[in-house]
């Protein structure tokens, strides 16, 4: 039997739809503003592409929301390798689990988190193990994860089954979480993981956005402050793309939080999954978006506040992609992406969306859950 490690970080991505932009040492506020756990379902949603080889699968995992919960209930054959010490988790367990893996000579390591938890698996295997993450924290910009969590399962089972032997090693990738809350983006690399690599399935790095395209942004704001109407609440997604509107409008900003604008005034700063929910249920809204350079993603990486149940109330026909012509041209033809977490809003995005690539400038590009 192939042995696989399943490490779940459950309390992953729970800060990113009450808008605290990550976990790391706020989850008792995260807990007080309402965040439920995310990392749980998105690591049963990997697991269910390994159903019809169970039988020939055993999983060494943890006790509890570590992994034992999620693979019994779904029917695998399972071995403790790590119990918890305590009722909450912290990146010890995540270091000691792995590293029991890691003894235990497993075939691949699938883990569910954000880019603390690669951090920690990083540090406990370097390049003895090969490793795949499925996407669950707020923010993702280390290249060992699947796009989805459903594309971390099969290409899993692509592995396990040896029909994928290519295996690469990738960046580990972290920002500074206490940084990033106060609106600045300092990201690091500490070391390199193997993945089974199969271009489709894996993410890319996140890629910054260069100087010389600040007066595209500056064409595009312009183009979106002139067609906006009255009455109409304007939910301003993060990123430096959508920072010129705000500039424009000489309004203050959240450069990595989502504000609100009506009638060109501030109507809220670094609003909540709940607050965005309440919003856009009672009013017109349109949501302002720019996808992540380098990797494509609209919804599903550093915007959980931006919910799919968020997106259902505001509709496709309200969304505007906001994108410069070179960022749109780093994708190399690969369309935008977006992983809600839910089929039928993954599903009603999908297709083709209009972008604003400048003052009176659109295009039509594709988009892939």
């Amino acid at each position: 039997m192939k042995k696989l490690g399943l490490i779940i970080n459950p309390i992953a991505g729970m800060g990113g739809s009450v808008g605290l932009k990550g976990t790391d040492g706020v989850l008792d506020k995260a807990l007080e503003l309402g965040a439920v756990p995310r990392a749980p379902l998105r690591a049963k949603k990997a697991l269910e592409e390994l159903l019809d080889i169970k039988n020939q699968i055993e999983i060494l995992t943890c006790s509890g929301d570590m992994g034992e919960r999620e693979a019994m209930e779904m029917g695998f054959n399972i071995r403790l390798v790590y119990n918890q010490s305590t009722n909450s988790t912290s990146s010890e367990d995540t270091l000691a689990a792995a590293k029991a893996m890691l003894l235990e000579n497993v075939d691949l390591i699938l883990f569910a988190g954000g880019d603390g938890t690669a951090r920690d698996i990083y540090k406990a295997v370097g390049d003895k193990a090969v490793v795949i993450g499925i996407p669950a924290g707020v923010k993702i910009h280390s290249p060992v994860y699947a796009q989805t969590p459903s594309k971390a399962g099969q290409l899993t089972r692509l592995y396990l089954m040896e029909k994928i032997t290519k295996v690469e090693e990738v960046e580990v990738l972290d920002i500074d979480e206490e940084a990033y809350r106060a609106g600045k983006v300092n990201t690091s690399l500490y070391g390199y993981l193997k993945i089974p690599f199969e271009k489709k399935f894996v993410q890319n790095r996140k890629a910054g956005t260069p100087m010389s395209q600040q007066a595209s942004q500056n064409s595009i704001a312009l183009d979106i402050i002139d067609n906006m109407e009255e009455g109409t609440y304007y939910i301003i997604g993060p990123g430096t793309t959508t920072r010129p509107i705000m500039e424009n409008l000489k309004l203050p900003y959240t450069l990595l939080g989502v504000d609100v604008v009506l009638n060109k005034e501030i109507y809220a700063l670094d609003v909540t999954e709940k607050q965005l929910i309440d919003i856009a249920v009672y009013n017109k809204c349109k949501l302002v978006i720019t996808p992540i350079g380098g990797q494509g993603y609209l919804f599903g990486r550093g915007n959980q506040q931006l919910s799919y149940n968020v997106l259902k109330a505001i509709g496709k026909e309200n969304i505007i992609v906001a994108a410069t012509k070179e960022k749109i041209s780093e994708l190399k033809g690969n369309p935008f992406l977006v992983d809600t977490g839910d089929e039928e809003t993954d599903k009603m995005l999908s297709g083709y969306i209009k972008v604003t690539t400048g003052y009176k400038e659109k295009m039509i590009y594709k988009v892939k859950a």
